[in-house]
Protein backbone atom coordinates (compact mmCIF):
# COMPACT_ATOMS: atom_id res chain seq x y z
CA UNK A 1 0.00 0.00 0.00
CA UNK A 2 1.46 3.10 -1.15
CA UNK A 3 2.23 5.94 1.14
CA UNK A 4 -0.08 8.95 0.76
CA UNK A 5 2.43 11.80 2.30
CA UNK A 6 4.19 12.60 -1.16
CA UNK A 7 7.00 14.30 0.62
CA UNK A 8 7.73 11.32 2.73
CA UNK A 9 7.75 9.53 -0.51
CA UNK A 10 10.38 11.51 -2.60
CA UNK A 11 12.81 11.25 1.18
CA UNK A 12 11.85 7.36 0.77
CA UNK A 13 12.87 6.91 -3.11
CA UNK A 14 16.43 8.80 -1.92
CA UNK A 15 17.29 6.98 0.99
CA UNK A 16 18.40 2.97 1.23
CA UNK A 17 15.68 0.57 1.41
CA UNK A 18 15.63 -0.64 4.75
CA UNK A 19 15.03 3.25 5.93
CA UNK A 20 13.02 4.09 3.34
CA UNK A 21 10.39 2.25 4.58
CA UNK A 22 10.59 3.67 7.87
CA UNK A 23 10.30 7.51 5.70
CA UNK A 24 7.20 6.20 4.22
CA UNK A 25 5.20 5.98 7.45
CA UNK A 26 6.75 9.35 8.73
CA UNK A 27 4.12 12.43 8.69
CA UNK A 28 5.42 15.94 7.67
CA UNK A 29 5.92 16.85 11.54
CA UNK A 30 8.05 14.04 12.09
CA UNK A 31 10.11 14.47 9.11
CA UNK A 32 10.34 18.39 9.94
CA UNK A 33 11.71 17.65 13.82
CA UNK A 34 14.02 15.34 12.11
CA UNK A 35 15.75 17.89 10.52
CA UNK A 36 15.31 20.68 13.02
CA UNK A 37 16.19 18.60 16.04
CA UNK A 38 20.03 18.35 15.98
CA UNK A 39 20.10 22.16 15.54
CA UNK A 40 17.42 22.56 18.28
CA UNK A 41 19.93 20.16 20.84
CA UNK A 42 22.88 22.23 19.52
CA UNK A 43 21.38 25.53 20.55
CA UNK A 44 20.60 23.96 24.13
CA UNK A 45 23.76 22.85 24.56
CA UNK A 46 25.63 26.58 23.50
CA UNK A 47 22.77 28.53 25.52
CA UNK A 48 21.20 26.24 28.07
CA UNK A 49 24.55 24.34 29.77
CA UNK A 50 26.20 27.50 30.28
CA UNK A 51 23.70 29.15 32.22
CA UNK A 52 23.20 26.26 34.19
CA UNK A 53 27.11 25.82 34.78
CA UNK A 54 27.27 29.59 35.82
CA UNK A 55 24.60 29.63 38.49
CA UNK A 56 26.08 26.76 40.20
CA UNK A 57 29.43 28.80 39.94
CA UNK A 58 27.60 31.29 41.67
CA UNK A 59 26.99 29.77 44.64
CA UNK A 60 30.67 29.09 45.03
CA UNK A 61 34.27 30.97 45.58
CA UNK A 62 35.42 29.12 42.96
CA UNK A 63 38.62 30.86 40.60
CA UNK A 64 39.79 30.24 36.91
CA UNK A 65 42.92 30.90 37.66
CA UNK A 66 42.79 27.92 40.30
CA UNK A 67 41.16 24.93 38.43
CA UNK A 68 42.66 22.53 40.87
CA UNK A 69 41.64 24.01 43.61
CA UNK A 70 38.06 22.54 45.46
CA UNK A 71 35.29 25.09 44.95
CA UNK A 72 33.77 25.72 48.41
CA UNK A 73 30.02 26.21 48.48
CA UNK A 74 29.03 29.82 49.76
CA UNK A 75 25.51 30.07 49.47
CA UNK A 76 23.99 33.74 48.26
CA UNK A 77 26.93 35.23 49.59
CA UNK A 78 28.18 36.64 46.45
CA UNK A 79 24.69 37.78 45.83
CA UNK A 80 24.52 39.83 48.88
CA UNK A 81 28.52 41.29 48.10
CA UNK A 82 27.48 42.14 44.55
CA UNK A 83 24.26 44.20 45.50
CA UNK A 84 26.24 45.53 48.30
CA UNK A 85 29.17 47.03 46.36
CA UNK A 86 29.09 50.48 45.98
CA UNK A 87 31.32 49.69 42.92
CA UNK A 88 29.14 48.06 40.95
CA UNK A 89 26.26 50.47 42.00
CA UNK A 90 28.49 53.16 40.08
CA UNK A 91 29.16 50.66 37.28
CA UNK A 92 25.15 50.88 37.24
CA UNK A 93 25.08 54.29 37.00
CA UNK A 94 27.06 55.09 34.93
CA UNK A 95 25.41 52.04 32.53
CA UNK A 96 22.36 54.16 32.85
CA UNK A 97 23.41 57.17 31.86
CA UNK A 98 25.07 55.39 28.78
CA UNK A 99 21.60 53.52 27.46
CA UNK A 100 19.53 56.63 28.50
CA UNK A 101 21.25 58.99 26.35
CA UNK A 102 22.40 56.78 23.19
CA UNK A 103 18.39 55.56 23.17
CA UNK A 104 17.17 58.60 23.84
CA UNK A 105 18.99 60.59 20.45
CA UNK A 106 19.06 57.67 18.45
CA UNK A 107 15.10 57.53 19.00
CA UNK A 108 15.01 61.36 18.20
CA UNK A 109 17.49 61.32 15.52
CA UNK A 110 16.51 57.96 13.31
CA UNK A 111 12.78 59.10 13.55
CA UNK A 112 13.55 62.69 12.00
CA UNK A 113 15.50 61.06 9.27
CA UNK A 114 13.05 58.36 8.89
CA UNK A 115 10.66 60.63 8.40
CA UNK A 116 12.45 62.86 6.00
CA UNK A 117 13.60 60.07 3.91
CA UNK A 118 9.85 58.65 3.82
CA UNK A 119 9.03 62.33 2.05
CA UNK A 120 10.75 60.51 -1.04
CA UNK A 121 12.55 63.69 -2.26
CA UNK A 122 14.96 63.62 -4.95
CA UNK A 123 17.80 61.04 -4.49
CA UNK A 124 16.80 59.84 -1.00
CA UNK A 125 17.80 56.54 -2.30
CA UNK A 126 21.26 57.37 -2.57
CA UNK A 127 20.80 59.58 0.90
CA UNK A 128 19.31 56.67 2.18
CA UNK A 129 22.46 53.97 1.23
CA UNK A 130 24.88 56.77 2.80
CA UNK A 131 23.12 56.69 6.24
CA UNK A 132 23.01 53.39 6.80
CA UNK A 133 27.24 53.12 6.06
CA UNK A 134 27.71 53.06 9.95
CA UNK A 135 25.50 50.54 11.28
CA UNK A 136 27.54 47.72 8.51
CA UNK A 137 31.02 48.25 9.76
CA UNK A 138 32.55 46.46 12.47
CA UNK A 139 32.30 47.66 16.40
CA UNK A 140 36.28 46.90 16.30
CA UNK A 141 36.65 49.02 12.87
CA UNK A 142 34.17 51.93 14.93
CA UNK A 143 35.86 52.03 17.59
CA UNK A 144 39.68 52.22 15.99
CA UNK A 145 38.30 54.89 13.73
CA UNK A 146 36.53 57.09 16.18
CA UNK A 147 39.62 56.78 18.28
CA UNK A 148 41.75 58.50 15.43
CA UNK A 149 39.06 61.18 15.19
CA UNK A 150 39.01 61.70 18.95
CA UNK A 151 42.92 62.45 18.79
CA UNK A 152 43.79 66.18 20.00
CA UNK A 153 46.33 66.60 17.84
CA UNK A 154 45.61 65.25 14.62
CA UNK A 155 41.64 64.64 15.25
CA UNK A 156 39.00 65.91 12.63
CA UNK A 157 36.97 66.32 15.73
CA UNK A 158 38.62 68.28 17.58
CA UNK A 159 39.40 70.51 14.41
CA UNK A 160 35.83 70.76 14.08
CA UNK A 161 35.51 71.70 17.56
CA UNK A 162 38.23 74.36 17.42
CA UNK A 163 36.68 76.02 13.95
CA UNK A 164 33.47 76.19 15.85
CA UNK A 165 34.11 77.21 19.14
CA UNK A 166 37.78 78.63 18.48
CA UNK A 167 39.23 76.92 21.50
CA UNK A 168 42.19 75.00 20.50
CA UNK A 169 42.23 71.22 18.94
CA UNK A 170 44.44 70.14 21.79
CA UNK A 171 42.75 71.89 24.63
CA UNK A 172 40.61 68.75 25.19
CA UNK A 173 40.66 65.35 25.12
CA UNK A 174 37.61 63.58 24.57
CA UNK A 175 38.14 60.34 25.70
CA UNK A 176 41.21 61.40 28.12
CA UNK A 177 39.13 63.85 30.40
CA UNK A 178 36.25 63.20 33.14
CA UNK A 179 33.12 65.07 31.57
CA UNK A 180 33.77 64.35 28.47
CA UNK A 181 34.64 60.57 28.11
CA UNK A 182 31.12 59.56 28.81
CA UNK A 183 29.88 61.53 26.39
CA UNK A 184 32.67 60.43 23.45
CA UNK A 185 31.28 57.02 24.37
CA UNK A 186 27.40 58.63 23.40
CA UNK A 187 28.32 60.08 20.16
CA UNK A 188 30.17 56.99 18.76
CA UNK A 189 27.03 54.94 19.47
CA UNK A 190 24.67 57.70 17.79
CA UNK A 191 26.45 58.00 15.29
CA UNK A 192 26.99 53.76 14.52
CA UNK A 193 23.16 52.96 15.94
CA UNK A 194 21.06 55.61 14.66
CA UNK A 195 20.59 53.66 11.32
CA UNK A 196 19.35 50.88 12.48
CA UNK A 197 16.33 52.79 14.38
CA UNK A 198 15.90 55.05 11.19
CA UNK A 199 15.15 51.80 9.53
CA UNK A 200 12.58 50.63 11.75
CA UNK A 201 10.73 53.80 12.02
CA UNK A 202 10.98 54.20 8.13
CA UNK A 203 9.17 50.54 7.98
CA UNK A 204 6.41 51.72 10.43
CA UNK A 205 6.16 54.80 8.35
CA UNK A 206 5.64 53.52 5.01
CA UNK A 207 3.25 51.07 6.87
CA UNK A 208 0.60 53.34 7.41
CA UNK A 209 -2.07 53.05 4.42
CA UNK A 210 -2.44 56.32 2.47
CA UNK A 211 -5.81 56.19 2.48
CA UNK A 212 -6.03 57.53 6.03
CA UNK A 213 -3.79 60.34 4.96
CA UNK A 214 -6.72 61.40 2.44
CA UNK A 215 -9.48 60.83 5.07
CA UNK A 216 -7.94 63.71 7.18
CA UNK A 217 -7.35 65.93 4.02
CA UNK A 218 -10.69 65.52 3.02
CA UNK A 219 -11.70 66.70 6.68
CA UNK A 220 -9.39 69.07 6.22
CA UNK A 221 -7.02 68.25 9.11
CA UNK A 222 -3.64 70.57 9.49
CA UNK A 223 -0.31 68.63 8.64
CA UNK A 224 0.53 68.76 12.35
CA UNK A 225 -2.79 67.20 13.46
CA UNK A 226 -1.77 63.96 10.74
CA UNK A 227 1.28 63.67 12.74
CA UNK A 228 -0.26 63.89 15.85
CA UNK A 229 -3.34 62.31 15.27
CA UNK A 230 -2.18 59.35 12.49
CA UNK A 231 1.28 59.38 11.98
CA UNK A 232 3.05 59.31 15.66
CA UNK A 233 -0.05 57.14 16.89
CA UNK A 234 0.65 54.47 13.91
CA UNK A 235 4.29 54.32 14.54
CA UNK A 236 5.16 54.44 17.99
CA UNK A 237 4.84 50.27 18.49
CA UNK A 238 7.80 50.64 15.56
CA UNK A 239 9.58 52.79 17.74
CA UNK A 240 9.18 51.11 21.00
CA UNK A 241 10.12 48.00 19.14
CA UNK A 242 13.65 50.05 18.17
CA UNK A 243 14.04 51.00 21.66
CA UNK A 244 13.80 47.50 23.26
CA UNK A 245 16.26 46.29 20.78
CA UNK A 246 18.75 48.79 21.34
CA UNK A 247 18.34 49.17 25.02
CA UNK A 248 18.93 45.51 25.26
CA UNK A 249 22.11 46.04 23.28
CA UNK A 250 23.48 49.17 25.14
CA UNK A 251 22.49 47.42 28.05
CA UNK A 252 25.38 44.70 27.97
CA UNK A 253 27.61 46.82 25.67
CA UNK A 254 30.93 46.13 26.20
CA UNK A 255 33.55 46.32 22.90
CA UNK A 256 32.74 50.16 22.42
CA UNK A 257 33.22 50.86 25.69
CA UNK A 258 36.39 48.61 25.61
CA UNK A 259 38.03 49.79 22.71
CA UNK A 260 37.71 53.58 23.45
CA UNK A 261 38.67 54.00 26.83
CA UNK A 262 38.58 50.60 28.54
CA UNK A 263 36.66 52.06 31.22
CA UNK A 264 38.63 55.24 32.07
CA UNK A 265 39.65 58.31 32.92
CA UNK A 266 40.13 56.47 35.92
CA UNK A 267 35.96 54.28 36.09
CA UNK A 268 34.28 57.29 34.18
CA UNK A 269 32.76 55.12 31.64
CA UNK A 270 33.40 51.77 33.60
CA UNK A 271 30.11 50.31 32.22
CA UNK A 272 28.74 47.13 34.22
CA UNK A 273 30.15 44.54 31.66
CA UNK A 274 33.50 46.22 31.83
CA UNK A 275 33.28 45.74 35.75
CA UNK A 276 32.44 42.18 34.88
CA UNK A 277 35.17 41.72 32.42
CA UNK A 278 37.63 42.73 35.08
CA UNK A 279 36.09 40.80 38.41
CA UNK A 280 35.85 37.51 35.97
CA UNK A 281 39.47 37.95 33.99
CA UNK A 282 41.39 40.38 35.76
CA UNK A 283 40.87 39.49 39.29
CA UNK A 284 39.85 35.90 38.83
CA UNK A 285 37.26 36.22 40.85
CA UNK A 286 34.66 33.47 38.86
CA UNK A 287 32.04 33.44 41.54
CA UNK A 288 31.46 36.42 42.26
CA UNK A 289 31.72 37.49 38.54
CA UNK A 290 29.37 34.60 37.97
CA UNK A 291 26.44 35.75 40.68
CA UNK A 292 27.11 39.41 39.04
CA UNK A 293 26.15 37.83 35.54
CA UNK A 294 23.00 36.51 36.74
CA UNK A 295 21.68 39.54 38.33
CA UNK A 296 22.20 41.52 34.83
CA UNK A 297 20.77 38.67 32.77
CA UNK A 298 17.90 38.58 35.64
CA UNK A 299 17.61 42.31 35.36
CA UNK A 300 17.64 42.88 31.66
CA UNK A 301 15.20 39.85 31.42
CA UNK A 302 12.76 41.12 34.13
CA UNK A 303 12.58 44.67 32.57
CA UNK A 304 12.30 43.44 28.74
CA UNK A 305 9.31 41.48 29.81
CA UNK A 306 7.56 44.50 31.57
CA UNK A 307 8.80 46.63 28.54
CA UNK A 308 7.12 43.74 26.06
CA UNK A 309 3.78 44.10 27.91
CA UNK A 310 3.54 47.54 27.71
CA UNK A 311 4.53 47.24 24.25
CA UNK A 312 1.59 44.65 23.54
CA UNK A 313 -0.97 46.95 25.12
CA UNK A 314 0.30 49.37 22.84
CA UNK A 315 -0.27 47.50 19.57
CA UNK A 316 -3.72 46.82 20.89
CA UNK A 317 -5.06 49.58 21.68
Amino acid sequence: MSSTNPLADRLARATPAPLAQRMRGLSDRSIAWIFIGPTMLLLLAINIFPLIWTVKLSFTNFRANRPNASPVDVGIDNYVSVLTDPDVWAAMQTTAHFVFWTIFLQTLIGFALAYLIDRKFRGHGFWTTLILIPMMLSPAVVGNFWAFLYQPQTGLFNAIASFLSGASPSSFSMLGEVPLAPWAIVIVDVWMWTPYVMLICLAGLRSIPDYIYEAAEVDRASKWRQFWSITLPMVLPFIMLAVLFRGIENFKMFDMVNLLTSGGPGSTTEVASITLKREAFEKWRTGYSSAFAIILFVAVFGLANIYVKALNHIKNR
